[in-house]
């Protein structure tokens, strides 16, 4: 069974005073309407339809303009963010009101009335919006990296993807045909009010899966674009409180109202300001934290506060430290690569490797203590089917040079060198620095490059293309599970299960293994959530016992705000506040 992690809980405490954030009203206890949310930031999302979103930036703007049948509830206490509540849904199905069959392989979800498309004129949100939002999730031209979960669990959903595969990707009017012409066995909508689901075995995080931002609804009008297109993004269409109403890649968005959206329609969000604008190209997060101090922006589009600017900071009711157990970041292997003889393919490399890296500096990079602690598994503390274990142990956390080099010089590869392609924005680039240092140490020369704008992602690591030709060999992504509670499946399905591995996979290194793969399938159809915790606990053994990446820091959040951010509350699976929720006081 899920538990908060008593030692993430005690680095949260460890910071006291610190987990403000903005609860309080003004004195009058007035919330405020209108005025413009500044968020500034570095990248541009990898993807927005919502189809293909694959970042906590692409989920937090998502949820401003794409509803799902089910969610989660901002909250800064995170055991509320946990429970999955209803949002274009009537209500939770069970068993006992019909919603659940008894073999619990049919869920019959109704949609409730006053959600409404922003289209001229304004038009009810229907069950066919929802089946077209799960056929677009296979689409050949931006897939879902999250199309896994569903895949293994939806019935017809394999032959459905199987089939768009060979569609053209560059071809709107192809794209929309298949999908018109096909249909996926386990998706149905009864009537305009009602959905069908049909599984291929019972899965007891369903109503988690229906809460993923990829499968919220998607209009008639998105079959006329290619997925994810340039063409496409100018032409986002809403169903939540704000729209998209202005949009410079790489440079800025522009939200304002959604003029069809009700307030009594929307059990999840609410609309308080008026506009909301985000600023991007700043890759500084000094000076992004500059521009929130003083006042000139109001939250941080994709920075944390900068690590030297936490202690002076840590009794201002501005800043928090939010808690977000996550791998991020971890080292990846581009098993894949043909560099250096194709020696990441060789798990005695890989495992010799593992002995390189130094924590300790990592730890002292993002903030110290208080906000990271070392990792050695692949789920970390506070997720379904962690178990503390070290494979690779080290003195002090520092890395042990002198074991990887012996490890490594009995592997015949003792000469290599890594392309690594870091980000650009945070600490990234500091974070790429020190593990270039510490595989030097290691006898291992590196290729540091700077990979911004967006990039990557989609054009690096999502592409599988470009780790075949051996465009990169290490990189340092970072992964939070797509949610919280029963959710083994949200980290290992996702970065290990070699059968999904193609475009926009979040498996980057490329790892498969069959008895990896073997005891995913077991726990997706373990009769509870505690056996299944089994299955991905043995599962993260394995990976680990292969070195497909290696874990680095279970980190929480450090967050700032304005002095006139009020009500900021935290959506653990977006890192940021929900902008829908907050309100402004001045202008």
């Amino acid at each position: 069974m899920f538990k908060v992690s008593a030692g993430l809980t005690g680095l949260l405490v460890g910071l006291a005073g610190c987990t403000g954030g903005g609860d309080g009203a003004t004195a009058e206890g007035a919330t405020r309407q209108g005025g413009t949310l500044r968020v500034v930031g570095s990248s541009d999302v990898e993807h927005l339809d919502p189809a293909s979103v694959a970042s906590v930036g692409a989920y937090g703007l998502a949820r401003t303009f794409a509803r799902t049948l089910f969610g989660t509830r901002a909250s800064n206490d995170f055991q509320e963010t946990i429970p999955v509540r209803p949002d274009v849904a009537a209500r939770i199905p069970t068993r006992e009101n019909g919603g659940v069959s008894k073999d619990r392989r049919t869920y019959t979800v109704g949609l409730r009335d006053g959600v409404r498309w922003n289209t001229s004129p304004p038009r009810q949100v229907t069950a066919q919006d929802f089946v077209r939002g799960f056929e677009r999730l296979c689409n050949p031209a931006s897939p879902s990296a999250g199309k896994g979960y569903f895949l293994s669990t939806l019935k017809g959903m394999d032959e459905f993807c199987r089939g768009f595969g060979s569609v053209d990707a560059k071809n709107a009017g192809a794209i929309a045909a298949y999908q018109r012409d096909h249909e996926i066995a386990g998706v149905r909508a009864k009537d305009d009010r009602t959905l069908v689901f049909k599984l291929k075995s019972p899965a007891s995080d369903f109503l988690n899966l229906l809460s993923l931002p990829f499968t919220a609804a998607a209009p008639r009008e998105y079959d006329r674009y290619v997925p994810d297109s340039a063409e496409f993004r100018q032409h986002t269409i809403s169903d939540g409180p704000y729209q998209i109403t202005e949009y410079k890649p790489g440079i800025s968005y522009l939200l304002g109202h959604n003029p069809a959206w009700q307030a009594g329609g929307d059990p999840l969000r609410e609309r308080h300001v008026a506009k909301i604008r985000i600023t991007l190209g700043q890759d500084s997060p000094e000076t992004v934290q500059q521009q929130l101090e003083q006042g000139t922006a109001d939250l941080a589009w994709d920075q944390p506060v900068p690590t030297p600017a936490i202690p002076r900071l840590r009794d201002d009711p501005r800043f928090a430290i939010r808690e977000t157990p996550n791998n991020s970041p971890y080292l990846v292997f581009n098993t894949r690569s043909p560099s250096n003889g194709g020696a990441l393919g060789d798990r005695a490399v890989r495992q010799a490797l593992e002995y390189a890296i130094d924590r300790s500096a990592l730890i002292k990079i993002v903030g110290g203590p208080a906000v990271a602690r070392p990792l050695h598994t692949v789920i970390p503390p506070g997720n379904s089917g962690y178990a503390e274990v070290n494979h690779y142990p080290t003195p002090g956390e520092s890395g042990d040079a002198a074991k990887c080099r012996e490890l490594l010089g009995k592997t015949g590869h003792s000469e290599l060198t890594l392309k690594f392609p870091y980000r650009t924005n945070s600490v990234h680039k500091l974070i790429a620095q020190s593990i270039a240092e510490n595989l030097d140490a290691c006898g291992v020369e590196t290729e540091l490059t700077a990979d911004s704008g967006g990039s990557f992602y989609s054009g690096t690591l999502g592409t599988p293309a470009r780790a075949r030709e051996g465009a990169w060999d290490i990189a340092a992504p970072g992964w939070v599970p797509d949610w919280y509670g029963n959710n083994g499946r949200s980290i290992i399905q996702p970065l290990f299960d070699g059968r999904t591995y193609g475009q926009n996979s979040t498996n980057y290194g490329g790892y498969d293994a069959p008895e990896v793969n073997a005891l995913i399938d077991q726990a997706l159809t373990a009769p509870d959530a505690d056996h299944a915790a089994g299955y991905w606990q043995h599962a993260d053994q394995k990976i680990m016992q292969d070195a497909a990446i290696v874990p680095l820091l279970d980190r929480a959040q450090t967050i700032f705000r304005s002095s006139r951010v009020h009500n900021a509350l935290f959506l653990p699976t977006t890192a940021a506040y929900d902008y829908t929720r907050l309100w402004l006081s001045g202008d």
